[in-house]
This record gives structure tokens, C-alpha cells and sequence, in this order.
């Protein structure tokens, strides 16, 4: 499976346990997405977001709420004075699905737009 064009995709409703990804999708797809991880509990993938101060966090925060909302998926945050993190899963379906690395693919994309990472 092509892991290709996350960003620019959309998010689908999904329910149920057949939407969840592979364990070979996932860390192939994860391969895909520098700084992305796959949590201890194997149900969410997160990655931690640095930056200067609270401001730039809270910027990027509501950012990510905005996309988050367009694509009605989303996350789990942790804010902090100079650190944001991001964990996605679709508890739908009970892990990791499509729609996950979308969003993620996504805020990996909305941080490296404001910090050329």
C-alpha cells in the first residue's frame, strides 16, 4: 500500500475493527511519517512537537484544532510551555486507521510549513 499524498487526502467516518491497519501497513506507513511513533499500548501513534515558547505551541495547538475540525478526527494533546503532543487513533475502530495517518501526515505538514522540519 502507497503511503503517498497522506496530507493532501481526507478523512472518512469509520467504525469497526476491519478499519484498523495491519501491523505491517502501520509500520510501513509509520516509515512514511518521520517522528511518528507507534505508542506502549499499540492502540495510538503520537509524536511530540517542539517550539520556542507557549505562544508558537498554542498557535500550532489551534492550528491543528482547525484541521482537526475540517477533518472531524481528532486528537489526543498534550500542551506544554514549549512542546506539543499529538496522539491519534480512531476509537471507532479501536487503533490505528487510515484516517489517523491522514492527520498525522497533516500536522507533520502544518509544522513543517512554520519550522521548515
Amino acid at each position: 500500500m502507497s503511503w503517498d499524498g497522506l496530507a493532501s487526502s481526507h478523512c472518512t467516518p469509520l467504525k469497526g475493527s476491519e478499519h484498523r491497519l495491519s501491523d505491517a501497513d502501520l509500520k510501513s506507513a509509520l516509515a512514511a511519517l518521520p517522528g511518528w511513533s507507534l505508542d506502549d499500548s499499540g492502540e495510538r501513534i503520537r509524536r511530540e512537537f517542539a517550539f520556542d515558547d507557549y505562544y508558537r505551541t498554542l498557535a500550532f495547538v489551534n492550528a491543528l484544532a482547525y484541521i482537526a475540525h475540517r477533518e472531524d478526527h481528532h486528537p489526543d494533546l498534550g500542551v506544554h510551555y514549549n512542546r506539543c503532543v499529538v496522539e491519534f487513533s480512531t476509537h471507532d475502530c479501536g487503533g490505528v486507521t487510515r484516517n489517523d495517518l491522514i492527520c498525522a501526515a497533516k500536522a507533520s505538514a502544518l509544522y513543517a510549513d512554520r519550522h521548515g522540519a
